[in-house]
């Protein structure tokens, strides 16, 4: 099991804030888990990519890359760029 968390806009957009999931067969790094999330519906696709706005991840609370791996008990999180002024 992985811990999803979603932030901001993509907690509103998916409706939940966060959940437990059983990592999908075959889904080993974010970019299998992004691409798997978002068959979930339109309001997903468009949550975690399909959209105009970008989305970031992290995992076990470090942003990481598209590539890189999830393991059962990671937590991932995905949530917008944040800027400050």
């Amino acid at each position: 099991m992985i811990r999803v968390l979603y932030f901001a806009r993509l907690r509103e957009a998916v409706g939940t804030g966060e959940e437990s999931l059983a990592l999908p067969p075959g889904v080993e790094d974010v970019a299998g888990l992004t691409a798997y999330l978002r068959t979930r519906g339109p309001r997903w696709d468009e949550a975690l990519g399909g959209g105009p706005a970008p989305v970031l991840v992290a995992v076990n609370q470090t942003v990481v890359a598209p590539r890189a791996r999830v393991a059962d008990g990671d937590e991932v999180a995905f949530f917008p760029p944040v800027t400050g002024g």
